[in-house]
């Protein structure tokens, strides 16, 4: 997807760009489109790619997200993330490699094991954060997972992880909140407010709940 940049988006051909990572099923997919919505609102020019290591559900899933004056590929190189959305605390260490220095890593730390693990094919690491503190990237988490069950749906997680991230973007976090609320408006305001409440939640645990930096 592209779009002519406008006067509204403000920056110059700096390209920014977002890993957004996880487990089948908790949205990750929804949480690229929305933050490519957000961009394209705004003029940039975005690219977006999905991998998924498993079309079932429960299988890890991948999104690219980047935007900026002219973006030739959709794909992120390691070391260029500036930004990393993790929907489990594993998956956010086993893309650890595809950040820069000083990245933000906004990880939910309720782990959620793929089948691959529940199988034995694979082990789950050892504390996953403990290693991704360790690095040089900028970790926040908190129990994403825990607050969409509080909420009354555990699919309002990427509603969730994409409120804790809307302050680390740059453009104004309504513009993330309203790409967000416009993928529910055609489905009831109950929904909808649903999914604003998400939002405005996750913002609020960002700042409550335990964080961690690392130069």
């Amino acid at each position: 997807m592209t779009a002519k940049k406008n006067s509204a988006a403000g920056n110059t051909g700096v390209v920014t760009n977002i890993l957004v990572v996880g487990i089948g099923g908790q949205g990750i997919m929804t949480a690229a489109d929305v933050l490519s919505q957000a961009a394209l609102a705004l003029g940039y020019d975005v690219k977006k790619t999905e991998v998924a290591g498993m079309a079932q559900r429960g299988g890890v899933v991948t999104s690219h997200v980047r935007f900026g004056e002219k973006v030739f590929s959709p794909a992120i190189r390691p070391g260029d993330t500036d930004m990393m959305i993790a929907f489990e605390p594993a998956e956010a260490l086993r893309w650890q490699s595809h950040l820069k220095p000083g990245a933000v890593a906004m990880v939910n730390d309720y782990p959620l094991k793929p089948p691959v693990v529940s199988i034995g094919l694979y082990d789950y690491p050892e504390a996953p954060l403990v290693q991704l503190a360790q690095s040089s990237v900028k970790l926040h988490h908190f129990n994403a997972g825990e607050a969409a069950i509080e909420l009354g749906d555990r699919r309002l997680v990427n509603s969730i992880m994409l409120g804790a991230i809307a302050d680390h973007l740059p453009f104004p976090p309504d513009i993330l909140e309203q790409a967000l609320l416009n993928r529910f408006q055609r489905k009831g305001e109950a929904l909808t407010v649903l999914n604003r409440q998400a939002f405005t939640l996750g913002r609020r645990a960002f700042n409550k709940n335990n964080y961690s930096e690392t130069a």
